[in-house]
C-alpha cells in the first residue's frame, strides 16, 4: 500500500513511498498544505479565492483546476478526495505529516490523567519524540507573496506550533529534571532560551539547571547573557526575581531543588460546573478599603433631590475605579434607577459623541414604556435625534430641526440632549450617567458634558465619571470642569489611594488557604505595592496552586502572557483581529474581519470567555430599537488588549485593519462611523479610501457642531490626498476662525482660493469675504478692506454684497474713519432691503448701531441694535444676536443701565460659548470684567479678566507675533 509522508515543518518537502516528488508550483505546495493541516472539505470557489484572490470566480477555478492537476499527477492521485465542487484528504490514505505527529504527541500527555500544566513520568517519551520532530518552523522560507490570505494562515499555524513547542520543551525540562537527567534537561533549556532570548523565565530556568548540576560559573555567566541581551534589545533590566536567583547562586545558596520544582501530577479532579469556578480579575475581589467612597457616593447621589450632581472618581490605571462605580450603580439599579452608561476608549478621540450616544441609546433601548417622551416638547427630541434617529421611529410626527446654517445651532442640540436626559431622570429618579474613563473622551463629548454640568442645579440628574488622574494635565478642560463644579456646590471628587498592608492581607485570607496567610500577603503587597489589578491578577495564579511568589512574574505584562499561552489557533486569530478593532467589538464585525465561520467564531469566543480573556456584555447599550438580544465583547484588560495588538506582525496588523474597515462598511457604519473606517483604512494602507471617509467624518463632526473633531478629520484627508481640496480647506478654514487660529485660517483659505477655478467668480468672491473677515478679527483693517473689495469685484447677488458692505463698514469704522463708514452702512441697509435679505438687514442694523453710539446718539443706537437683534432671533442665529447683545449692553452701561447691561453682556455669553467662537467670548469677558469694576465687584471682575486673559493668549496666531487689536475687542 502507499505511504505519502509530508514534513512541513521546516522547507516542505514531500515523499511517496519514500521517494521525493517535486512540485512545479508553489501554489501546488500550497494547497496540499491546506488541505493536509485543515482536514476538512472545502469549496473549489474556497480555495479558489484563498490562493488567487486576485482573480474573478472563473479565473480562480480555471487556476484551481491546473494546480489541481498538477498535484494529482505528482502524487499519481494518491490521497487526494476530488468532487466536482470541492476537494479534501482521503480520509482511509496512508499520509504521515511531521506537524501534525508533533500535535498527536502532545496531546498524548493529556491522556494521562493529570492537569494540562502538569508532568508525569510517562510524559516524557511523548515530549521527547515532538520536540526531537520539530527541525524548523512551519513551512519555514515558504511563501505565497500574491495570497495575503493563506501567508496570514501560514504565520497562524507557525506561530501555535511555535507556541506548543515552547510549552512541550519546559514540560519536557520537568521530567528530565526529576530524572536528574541535568545534560539533557541543560540542552533543552537552551533550545527553549533560543526560541526567545528576551524571555527571563527560560533564562532563570537554565541558571537553576547548571546551578544544580554543579555548573555554577557557568550559570553566573548566563545570568550576564541575560543582562547584556535585556540592555541591548529592551534598554531594562532583568526583573527582581532573576537577579534574586542570581544572588542565590552567588552565594552558594542554591541547592538541588530542580525535582521540588517539578509540577507532580495528582489524580484527575471532576471539573465544577462554570458557575462553581473561581472568578477573575478585579470584578472577584471584595471591595475592601473603599468604605470611605462609597459613603461619600451615597450621601453625594441623596443631595440629586436638592438638584444635580457631579461625582468623579480618579486613580491611576488598575486602581479599582471602574470596579467601584459598577457596584455603586448596580446598587442604584437594584433600586428601581436607570443608568446610562458608557466607556471611553483610547484612539477614539475622534469619534464626536462617541460614548454619549453609546449610554443614551442603550438606556432608550431598555425602556419598553417609551411614555415619558411625551414630557419632551417635540423640537427638542428633534434636537436630540440628530444624535439619535430612531427616536423618529418611536416619534414619526416629529417636526424636522432647524437647519445646520451655523456652529449656533450646538446650544440647541446641547439642550435636546439636556431635556432628553432630565426627562428621564424625572422618570425614574436617582438615575444616573456614568462616563468610565473620560480621560480618553473626544472633544465634543466634554464641551456637552461642560454644558451639563453647568446645569446641573435645576435638573435632578446623577452624572458619575471616572478617569486617570496621571493622564490629565493641570490645564486639562476637564480639571476646569471639576473645579466650575466645585465652585458651584455641585461636584466633588474621590481620589482612589492605593490599598495597604491590612487591607491587602484580607484580601489573601477571604480568596486564600495557605500556611502562612500572613508572610504571603506581605510578599503580595511587596510585589503589587497595592494596585487592586495586580493583586487581582497574582491572586488568580495562587489561586491555582502555586504558593511560591518568587517564581511568579513581576509584572503584570508576564501575567497576561501566561494567561494567553492556552489559546488555540482559532483564539489567537481573532484575538488579533479584536485587538486591531481598538475597542469593544461586535460578533459580526469580528467573524467578517477574521475570515472565520460562523461555528467556528462562536466556538472561539466561547473558548476566549472560559479562560477570562474576552468578557461577554449585554449590548442594550448600543443596539437599535427592534435589536433585543445583540450581545457585544471586550478584552478584559486593556494592557492585555494591547500586549495583543503589539504581538501581532506590522503585516497582519495592516491586513486586518482593512478587514475590519471593510466589515464596519458592509454593516452601514460608513455614515455615523465613518471616523472608525477611515482609521482602519489609514491603518491598512489604503490610503484613497481612508481620504475618503475622513471627509465624511469631517462633515459628520461638523454637523453635530464638533468642530476640533471636523477639523482634525479635513486635516487628515488632505493629507491622505482627498480629491476636493479646495472644499477641504475652505471647510479648514471656517472652523480655525471659530476657534481663533488665525493664521491657519488664512493659510486654508488661500490654499482654497488658489485651487478655485478660473470660471469660478462666485466662489472666489465667497472666499475673499472669508479672508476679509479673518484679517478683521486680527485688527488689519486696510487688508480687511483690500479683500472685501475683491470680494465685491466677484458677486453680483445684491445679499451677498449687503453683507459684504456692513462687514466692511465695521472694518472702516474700527480704522476710525467713521464718517466712510457711515456711508457703507447705508448701502449695506439699502442693498439688504432691496434683497430682502434678513441676515444682511441685521448685519447692517447692528453697524448703524455701533456707529450711532459712538457718535453719542444712544436713543437711535439702541433702535438699531433691537432691530438688529430681533432679525436675529427670526434667523436663529447666535452669531448676530451675540454681537447685537455686546453691543446694546454697551449703549445699555453708557445710560447708566448697570443691570440692563449685565443682562445682556451674561446672555451674549451664553449664546458665544455654545456657539464655540473663542475670540468674541474672551471679549464678553473682558467687557463684564470692565463692567464689574465700574459697579464695585474687583473680586469677579478679576475672575472674568483672568478667564478673558486665558483664551487671549490661546488665539491669535504666533504667540511672538503682538496683535494689540486681538486683545482690545470689545465690538464688532
Amino acid at each position: 500500500m502507499a505511504r505519502l509522508t509530508v514534513n512541513l515543518l521546516g522547507a516542505p518537502r514531500i515523499e511517496l513511498d519514500d521517494a521525493p516528488i517535486t512540485l512545479d508550483t508553489r501554489k501546488a505546495v500550497a494547497l496540499l498544505a491546506y488541505l493536509l493541516m485543515t482536514a476538512e472539505r472545502h469549496t473549489r470557489d474556497t480555495l479558489a479565492t484563498l490562493l488567487w484572490p486576485e482573480y474573478d470566480q472563473s479565473r480562480g477555478r480555471a487556476a484551481l483546476r491546473r494546480t489541481l492537476s498538477t498535484l494529482k499527477t505528482a502524487v499519481d492521485g494518491y490521497g487526494l478526495d476530488i468532487e466536482r465542487d470541492a476537494l479534501a484528504i482521503d480520509e482511509q490514505a496512508d499520509i504521515w505529516v511531521d506537524a501534525l505527529e508533533f500535535r498527536t504527541l502532545l496531546s498524548r500527555c493529556g491522556q494521562h490523567g493529570h492537569r494540562a500544566d502538569e508532568v508525569c513520568p510517562a510524559c516524557q517519551a511523548p515530549l521527547g519524540q515532538a520536540v526531537a520532530l520539530y527541525q524548523d518552523d512551519f513551512m519555514s522560507g515558504f511563501t505565497l507573496r500574491d495570497s495575503p490570505d493563506f501567508d496570514e494562515w501560514q504565520y497562524l499555524q507557525s506561530e501555535g506550533l511555535r507556541r506548543e513547542l515552547a510549552s512541550a520543551l519546559r514540560s519536557l525540562i520537568r521530567c528530565l529534571q526529576v530524572e536528574g537527567q541535568y545534560e539533557q534537561a541543560i540542552e533543552q533549556a537552551h533550545r527553549w532560551l533560543s526560541l526567545d532570548p528576551l524571555h527571563e523565565p527560560a533564562h532563570r530556568e537554565l541558571m537553576t539547571l547548571l546551578a544544580a548540576s554543579g555548573q555554577r560559573s557557568t550559570a553566573l555567566r548566563q545570568y550576564r547573557e541575560c543582562v547584556r541581551i535585556l540592555d541591548e534589545e529592551l534598554g531594562v533590566p532583568p526583573l527582581e526575581e532573576t537577579t534574586a536567583l542570581y544572588e542565590r547562586i552567588l552565594a552558594g545558596e542554591l541547592s538541588d531543588e530542580p525535582a521540588a520544582m517539578m509540577t507532580v501530577a495528582a489524580a484527575p479532579e471532576p471539573k465544577a460546573d462554570a458557575a462553581d469556578q473561581p472568578a477573575t480579575g478585579l470584578t472577584s475581589l471584595p471591595m475592601v478599603g473603599r468604605a470611605a467612597e462609597w459613603r461619600q457616593l451615597q450621601q453625594w447621589h441623596q443631595a440629586v433631590n436638592g438638584g444635580g450632581r457631579l461625582a468623579i472618581i480618579e486613580g491611576e490605571a488598575g486602581i479599582g475605579k471602574t470596579r467601584l462605580a459598577e457596584a455603586f450603580l448596580a446598587e442604584l439599579e437594584r433600586g428601581g434607577a436607570l443608568l446610562a452608561a458608557a466607556r471611553c476608549y483610547e484612539g477614539e478621540t475622534l469619534l464626536a459623541y462617541g460614548p454619549v450616544a453609546e449610554a443614551l441609546r442603550g438606556i432608550l433601548v431598555r425602556l419598553d414604556d417609551r411614555a415619558w417622551l411625551a414630557e419632551v416638547a417635540p423640537h427638542w427630541l428633534s434636537e436630540a435625534a440628530r444624535l439619535l434617529p430612531e427616536l423618529h421611529r418611536w416619534q414619526p410626527q416629529l417636526p424636522a430641526p432647524p437647519p445646520l446654517d451655523s456652529p449656533g445651532a450646538q446650544s440647541r442640540f446641547f439642550e435636546g440632549i439636556s431635556q432628553l436626559l432630565g426627562a428621564l431622570s424625572r422618570y425614574k429618579p436617582g438615575s444616573a450617567l456614568f462616563l468610565d474613563d473620560l480621560h480618553w473622551a473626544d472633544e465634543a463629548t466634554l464641551t456637552l458634558l461642560i454644558y451639563l454640568t453647568r446645569r446641573l442645579h435645576d435638573r435632578p440628574l446623577f452624572i458619575l465619571v471616572t478617569w486617570r488622574g496621571e493622564q490629565l494635565p493641570t490645564d486639562h478642560r476637564l480639571r476646569q470642569l471639576l473645579a466650575d463644579a466645585q465652585r458651584a456646590g455641585t461636584g466633588r471628587l474621590l481620589k482612589l489611594r492605593r490599598l495597604n498592608q491590612d487591607q491587602v492581607t484580607e484580601l489573601v485570607r477571604g480568596r486564600l488557604e495557605a500556611p502562612d496567610v500572613q508572610k504571603l500577603a506581605q510578599n503580595l503587597y511587596r510585589e503589587t505595592e497595592g494596585l487592586p489589578f495586580f493583586i487581582a491578577e497574582y491572586l488568580a495564579v495562587l489561586a491555582s496552586g502555586q504558593t511560591d511568589m518568587a517564581s511568579m512574574p513581576i509584572n503584570v505584562r508576564d501575567l497576561l502572557r501566561s494567561r494567553l499561552a492556552a489559546v488555540d489557533e482559532t483564539g489567537w486569530q481573532l484575538l488579533n483581529t479584536a485587538a486591531v478593532i481598538g475597542r469593544s467589538f461586535d460578533f459580526d464585525t469580528l467573524r467578517l474581519a477574521s475570515g472565520r465561520a460562523e461555528e467556528e467564531t462562536v466556538s472561539g469566543l466561547e473558548s476566549l470567555i472560559e479562560l477570562g480573556l474576552v468578557e461577554e456584555r449585554r449590548s442594550d447599550d448600543l443596539a437599535g430599537p427592534d435589536d433585543t438580544g445583540a450581545i457585544r465583547y471586550d478584552f478584559g484588560h486593556a494592557k492585555l488588549r494591547r500586549l495583543v495588538y503589539e504581538q501581532t506582525s506590522l503585516a497582519r496588523r495592516r491586513l486586518l485593519h482593512r478587514r475590519v474597515a471593510e466589515a464596519l462598511v458592509s454593516h452601514g457604519e460608513g455614515g455615523s462611523g465613518a471616523a472608525q473606517v477611515a482609521h482602519h483604512y489609514r491603518s491598512a494602507g489604503s490610503d484613497e479610501q481612508a481620504a475618503h471617509y475622513f471627509s465624511l467624518a469631517g462633515d459628520e463632526a461638523r454637523a453635530l457642531y464638533a468642530n476640533a473633531e471636523a477639523l482634525a478629520h479635513y486635516a487628515n484627508a488632505l493629507a491622505l490626498g482627498h480629491p476636493d481640496t479646495m472644499s477641504l480647506h475652505e471647510a479648514s478654514g471656517d472652523l480655525n476662525t471659530l476657534l481663533g487660529h488665525y493664521n491657519a485660517a488664512l493659510t486654508s483659505y488661500e490654499a482654497a482660493a488658489a485651487l478655485v477655478e478660473p470660471d469660478q467668480d462666485g466662489q472666489l468672491g465667497r472666499i475673499e469675504h472669508k479672508l476679509g473677515n479673518v484679517y478683521q478679527r486680527q485688527g488689519d483693517w486696510e487688508l480687511a478692506a483690500s479683500h472685501y473689495r475683491q470680494a465685491l469685484s466677484r458677486l453680483d447677488a445684491a445679499e451677498a454684497r449687503a453683507r459684504i458692505m456692513a462687514d466692511w463698514s465695521l472694518a472702516v469704522h474700527l480704522g476710525g474713519d467713521s464718517q466712510q463708514a457711515s456711508t457703507l452702512a447705508q448701502e449695506a441697509m439699502v442693498l439688504a432691503e432691496t434683497a430682502g435679505d434678513i441676515k444682511a438687514a441685521a448685519q447692517a442694523h447692528n453697524i448703524l448701531g455701533i456707529l450711532s453710539s459712538h457718535a453719542e446718539q444712544l436713543d437711535q443706537a439702541t433702535y438699531h441694535l433691537e432691530q438688529s437683534l430681533a432679525l436675529a432671533h427670526r434667523l436663529a442665529d447666535p452669531g448676530i444676536r451675540v454681537a447685537a447683545l455686546n453691543n446694546l449692553a454697551s449703549a445699555a452701561q453708557m445710560q447708566g443701565e448697570m443691570d440692563k447691561a449685565r443682562a445682556y453682556l451674561e446672555e451674549a455669553l451664553t449664546l458665544c460659548r455654545a456657539q464655540g467662537d473663542r475670540h468674541r467670548e474672551a471679549a464678553l469677558l473682558n467687557n463684564l470684567a470692565d463692567l464689574d469694576h465700574a459697579t464695585g465687584r474687583p473680586d469677579a471682575a478679576m475672575i472674568h479678566l483672568k478667564q478673558a486673559v486665558s483664551i487671549y493668549a490661546e488665539i491669535g496666531g504666533d504667540p511672538s507675533e503682538w496683535r494689540p487689536e486681538i486683545w482690545k475687542l470689545t465690538e464688532w
